[in-house]
């Protein structure tokens, strides 16, 4: 039998020094969208070098069965309407925190993000329907609408101390409305067929969770149970399936189910008691009041959090670095070959106007325009530029731009070739936001 370690000693599993370097890096802002950059990548060369081996794996079909009913989906079909319902689920989650606590909590704060969102909207809407609105391609005027978040905040990671930390407020409030913006456009302008039975079910469903909501249930499994459900009967309706991610996070709780004074209370019985037992780390196991309180204070702790921003952080690397690039898989491959013939076509060009001219536009003239009436303010230490740069970020459209041409095409040569458009102009809007920033001074500490 060994001697256990000494007071002060922190035991080291070796299995630490192995998952450490993983931990930093999927904390890492940036590290989303190296993983996306690399997913797509993968993705392009796989469609390029084999086409046929690239479309049957995605096209595979997996059937989901429960009694006398099944789902048969492709495997596509599987990510972009189950695995991405969890995407738009944390969409969700961090649309209702931004609302209740964030950026968006407040119209003076909300006014500058919304109406630069709203003109980042709008403006690409127009450029890609000025370009394509009289032609059978005009269905896809909502694909230059929205931001990619990750590569976003990925790119101003990079940056460091050149972007003040305003300005990446500001572009991840920008981004949660933009998101906003794309969900209601998802579920209005791109649903061609109502189911009334389902959509009817969907809706007791959603009630039954705004009921539990408000008696106070937080057992996240009973949610998980009912979102399940709202998402079979969303999929029938006729709405896109991923809209009941987000409805299911409107009905999360926010709130924590034991209020700060008694936590406090716990804290300080829970200290008392460390302070009387200061005795070796290996001694505790033999204090079990000690034990009971420690454990009475990991409830407590658990109790404080709310459900709302327990699921959040729970979900959030899992979207980042296993769903998303997931996405990036099975929708980034072009054949270049085919769908490069197809970029000077007027969807290609009004994605690419869209993207690299609109979204900037939008933004930087929405912003101004609450400025100069005096509604809003700058963020502290960012000027104009900043705000360009932030412009041209917005114009990282993929992930939400990827699924909508989705929704607008379907399979086929329009879909590559939008594919393709939006990959191109979401790199250029990169590079182009990233250089303008990055010849702007650094910021202070203070900033």
């Amino acid at each position: 039998m060994t001697a256990g370690p000494t007071a002060g000693t922190e035991l080291k599993p070796p299995i630490r020094r192995v998952l450490r370097p993983i931990q930093q890096f999927i904390q890492t802002e940036s590290s989303s969208g190296l993983v996306l950059l690399a997913s797509t990548a993968i993705a392009l060369f796989w469609a390029n070098l084999a086409p046929e081996n690239y479309n049957a794996t995605w096209e595979t079909h997996a059937t989901l069965r429960l009694g006398p009913n099944a789902l048969d989906l492709s495997l596509r079909h599987w990510i972009n309407d189950g695995l991405m319902a969890l995407f738009f689920l944390l969409v969700g989650l961090e649309i209702k925190r931004e609302l209740l606590v964030g950026e968006l909590s407040s119209p003076r704060k909300a006014l500058l993000p919304v109406m630069a969102a709203l003109g980042g909207m709008v403006a690409p809407a127009l450029c890609y329907l000025a370009l394509a609105g009289g032609t059978e391609s005009a269905r896809g005027w909502g694909i230059p609408m929205a931001t990619d978040i990750a590569f976003a905040l990925g790119v101003l990671a990079l940056l460091g101390r050149r972007v003040p930390t305003g300005l990446k407020v500001f572009l991840a409030a920008l981004a949660i409305a933009d998101d906003l913006g794309a969900v209601l456009v998802i579920a209005v302008f791109y649903t061609d067929t109502l189911q009334v039975s389902a959509l009817g079910a969907a809706g007791i469903v959603f009630a039954i969770l705004l009921i539990s909501n408000w008696v106070g249930i937080r057992w996240l499994a009973w949610y998980g149970v009912l979102g399940l459900l709202l998402w079979l009967a969303v999929f029938h309706s006729g709405v896109h399936a991923t809209v009941a991610g987000v409805l299911l996070a409107m009905a999360m709780p926010a709130w924590s189910r034991i209020d700060l004074p008694r936590f406090k209370e716990c804290l300080e019985e829970t200290t008392r008691e460390i302070h009387e037992h200061d005795e070796p780390v290996g001694a505790v196991l033999a204090h079990e009041e000690l034990l009971s309180r420690v454990m009475h204070l990991r409830w407590a702790c658990t109790k404080l959090q709310p459900s709302l921003h327990q699921l959040e952080h729970d979900l959030a690397p899992w979207v980042a670095m296993l769903i998303m690039p997931i996405f990036a898989l099975a929708n980034s491959g072009v054949t270049l070959s085919q769908a490069g013939t197809g970029l000077g076509d007027p969807l290609a060009l009004g994605i690419t106007a869209g993207l690299l001219l609109g979204k900037p536009v939008g933004i930087v003239l929405g912003s101004w325009l609450v400025v100069r009436a005096g509604l809003a303010n700058l963020p502290r230490s960012t000027s104009w530029n900043h705000i360009v740069g932030v412009g041209l970020l917005g114009g990282v459209g993929f992930t939400m731009s990827l699924f909508i041409a989705g929704l607008a095409f379907g399979e086929g040569a329009r879909l590559d070739t939008a594919r393709l458009a939006i990959l191109s102009a979401s790199t250029l809007a990169g590079v182009a936001g990233f250089l303008v920033l990055r010849r702007l001074p650094p910021t202070t500490l203070e900033d």
